[in-house]
């Protein structure tokens, strides 16, 4: 099983799952902690390789999306979770929405910060050419490259910083397995579009997430339905960069899809 943590302030009180990007773990939400834990249970969890669940081997060759939402599942099973809101940025976003398409009656809500539902051109290419060298070349070396490329500004560094240091606790292979799944976004897109989920969904996006804002203005509410909030003077991390803001509105959004509010 995957490593978790949990905040618990009662069994009355609804849950909150966060989910973590590529290289990053539970420690990406330290902005997060403070305001969701005063109104909600609190379950953090860290994907396979990543954050202390690197030391919990496995015989995968490969990862899947649906492999990782399995996992998370089976973490909520585990704790006897029925029903949670989602919280994830990134990778985190991807893997929530497959949580959903496979098992949507586990899903209350969503909140997708930095969603991925498919690469550019650009995108395309860097991954191309990465997959090409990443045997080659040491793996924080291509880490850290497409870090600067997906957060390139000055404002950027702290999440820059933070994930690169995160990155460190993976080795090559988990690095590698999860570099791989990115050949399967757009596939992946295309399966869970073809889903009909009647699930509350926020996309929170920085106006600076060149590589991923484009595709979510287009295709939001015509191929996956959902709010999209643009923050500001944010890039891909959001959730470092705006926190404040980043936190009111999810906080906003996950009380109106309560259960207590809906049953009111």
């Amino acid at each position: 099983m995957l490593y978790y943590k949990t905040y618990k302030i009662s069994p009355k009180h609804e849950w909150v799952v966060l989910v973590h990007g590529l290289g990053g773990s539970s420690t990406i939400w330290f902005k997060q902690i403070k305001d969701l834990r005063k109104h909600f249970n609190l379950l953090l969890i860290e994907l396979r390789g990543h954050g202390k669940s690197a030391n919990k081997k496995t015989e995968d060759e490969m990862y899947t999306f649906a492999k990782a939402s399995q996992d998370v599942v089976e973490v909520m099973e585990h704790l006897d979770i029925q029903k949670a809101h989602f919280m994830g940025i990134s990778l985190g976003s991807i893997v929530i929405r497959n949580v959903a398409y496979h098992s949507p009656k586990k899903v209350q809500s969503m909140i997708l910060g930095g969603l991925i539902i498919g690469f550019n051109l650009r995108s395309k290419f860097l991954i191309s050419a990465g997959n090409l060298v990443k045997k080659r070349i040491p793996f924080m070396w291509l880490y850290h490259l497409f870090a600067w490329i997906m957060m390139p500004r000055k404002r950027h560094e702290e999440s820059r910083k933070l994930f690169g240091r995160e990155a460190k606790k993976m080795n090559q292979m988990e690095f590698m397995k999860w570099f791989r799944v990115t050949e399967d976004v757009d596939a992946n897109h295309q399966e869970i579009r073809n889903g009909d989920l009647d699930i509350p969904t926020l996309c929170i996006m920085g106006e600076h997430d060149y590589m991923f804002l484009p595709q979510i203005k287009k295709e939001i509410n015509h191929t996956f339905p959902g709010t999209l909030v643009v923050v500001e003077e944010s890039g891909h991390v959001c959730n470092i960069e705006k926190h404040e803001y980043f936190n009111e509105i999810s906080i906003d959004f996950i009380r109106e899809s309560s259960e207590d509010r809906l049953v009111g």
